[in-house]
């Protein structure tokens, strides 16, 4: 039988000190529900200690039920020369109610010394207390020992005192947290394995990224013993981030044959990264393995043909097992059989001798020469496509819009956009503020656009990218003009090229919502005509 390891995510608590990340309570109960659909083990959901919105965030969650997650309260051991019945911290722990208790303590004697300013053998007693507290309220306690790996290297014995401090105080995993993300994977199996002889209790691996190692040593410490992995869910986390669970669950899962959520819910790693990532309002790296919007893009002539008759010779694993997709890239290596294929997904009865074959490419040629490229617009080319075989049909008629912009800034939004759109007979005229003239543009046709075609409210712009393609022409040099857009469950490109940059934006804008309603279409009537 596969050996089960324990997930757990620390995506609100270790994730929430990420730069430029701030979770509201609404956001960390839908990060928890997300989590425990997935079938993570542990969510460590805050320290109830630090500000108010935990506090509130621990009261709401109980009314949450969870199927498969043990919510985590975390925080420290008790302070130092006080008791523990007298430690506030330790009283609002106890008041999170969660069946299970993160505590961390200090390793390296370093820091002892230096950060906690007490002695060796308080800094003991302090961890012993601590466990055995909440041991006798009848709680799962985890052991953090942060700086472990470090400690160890500056003071082995003493590193594995505070070890056996927390086993003494009874708890029920002793995880080695490399906080400062600077030991290699050779290190961590080594130690791990040691420690597992060492203790007859779980051992646990928490790793920090800041020599890119974080997965590699998590994984490392699976295989010398340890049996949790803690993360955050899209690797995300202070400094350069902690271990990333979506690639460290399926390379346990898939690739070794560790047991980490349910079989069935693999599938879901993908939607639950994109989703996490929207509520944390962070673009989710396109080349994140498994997940990433890149993992299973080919591009070159001969790995498209590869994967066309034998997917293994150029993926490691079938992309639908992790909810993933296939993606072949357009541009001037992809290979005559590329486009015929994506033709051929629209219209099968084209073969490469068609006319209408050599008109797309003739197109794409064109477009290539005035600046477009579709290797990273597969959703522009689609729409490209369609026009040529005469199966699309618009969605809406632009009748005009305006821009303004405000200089200097002094309000939240530094454009508004006024646009007026025809669909069939009816007009729709909106307005609306946005962070610059695009994002201006984007809202108030979507907003314009809603109140025809509701699914576009879940619709919104992730990523705008533009460069200069053409700078030995000067002021009328053309930019091109790339918009990724989300609807939570996936993600697609459009682009637009033009010597002005609104219109270039414009051109893509369009593409990306009319490439949405086809979609939204296509699952109605299946077929497109």
């Amino acid at each position: 039988m596969a050996q089960r390891i324990d997930i757990f995510d620390s995506t609100l608590r270790d994730g929430a000190q990420a730069e430029g990340i701030s979770f509201s309570v609404e956001d960390k109960l839908k990060i928890v529900k997300a989590l425990d659909t997935l079938g993570i083990a542990y969510i460590e959901a805050g320290n109830p200690g630090s500000n108010p919105k935990d506090i509130e965030f621990f009261e709401k969650v109980e009314a949450v039920k969870l199927k498969t997650a043990k919510l985590t309260a975390f925080g420290s051991t008790r302070r130092r020369d006080s008791s523990v019945d007298e430690d506030k911290n330790i009283r609002l722990l106890l008041s999170a109610n969660t069946p299970a208790i993160a505590i961390f303590g200090k390793s390296w004697d370093f820091h002892v010394a230096e950060i906690l300013k007490t002695t060796l053998e308080e800094n003991l007693k302090m961890i012993t207390d601590t466990v055995a507290y909440f041991k006798e309220k009848g709680k799962e306690v985890i052991y953090d020992a942060e700086h472990f790996f470090d400690g160890y290297k500056s003071n082995h014995a003493y590193a594995m005192r505070t070890l056996q401090a927390a086993a003494q105080g009874g708890a029920d995993c002793l995880v080695l947290c490399d906080t400062n993300g600077g030991t290699f994977p050779f290190d961590i199996f080594k130690v791990v394995q040691e420690v597992k002889k060492n203790f007859g209790i779980k051992i646990g691996i928490h790793t920090h990224n800041d020599c890119g190692m974080a997965a590699a040593n998590a994984i490392m410490a699976v295989e010398a013993g340890a049996g949790q992995v803690q993360g955050t869910y899209t690797g995300f986390g202070e400094r350069c981030g902690n271990a990333n669970l979506s690639t460290i669950i399926p390379n346990l899962q898939i690739k070794q044959h560790y047991i980490c959520i349910p079989e069935n819910q693999l599938v879901n790693l993908t939607k639950t990264a994109r989703k996490i990532s929207e509520i944390a309002n962070v673009t989710l790296n396109e080349r994140d393995p498994y997940v990433g919007n890149c993992a299973f893009a080919h591009k070159g002539g001969m790995h498209i043909d590869g994967v066309c008759k034998a997917s293994s010779s150029f993926e490691h694993i079938n992309p639908e097992r992790v909810g993933n997709k296939r993606r072949f890239l357009m541009s001037e290596v992809s290979g005559r059989k590329t486009i015929l294929d994506k033709i051929q997904e629209i219209n099968p009865s084209v073969t490469k001798d068609s006319q209408e074959t050599e008109a797309i490419i003739q197109k794409l040629k064109d477009l290539e020469h005035q600046g477009y490229q579709f290797e990273g617009a597969e959703s522009t080319f689609e729409l490209l496509i369609r026009k040529q075989l005469g199966k699309y049909k618009p969605f809406f008629e632009l009748e005009k819009f305006k821009l303004m912009t405000e200089q200097p800034i002094k309000a939240e939004h530094s454009a508004s956009a006024l646009i007026k759109v025809k669909v069939g007979d009816q007009s729709e005229i909106t307005a609306a503020e946005g962070d610059g003239p695009v994002h201006a543009l984007d809202r108030a046709l979507r907003k314009a656009l809603e109140v025809f075609y509701p699914e576009l409210a879940h619709v919104h712009l992730t990523d705008f990218k533009v460069r200069v393609i053409d700078s030995q022409s000067a002021t009328a040099a053309k930019v091109r003009v790339l918009i990724e857009s989300t609807d939570h469950e996936s993600v697609w490109t459009t682009v637009g090229v033009s010597t002005d940059i609104i219109e270039a934006s414009w051109i893509a804008l369009v593409d990306s919502i009319e490439y949405k309603l086809l979609k939204e279409l296509e699952k109605k009537e299946k077929v497109y005509t």
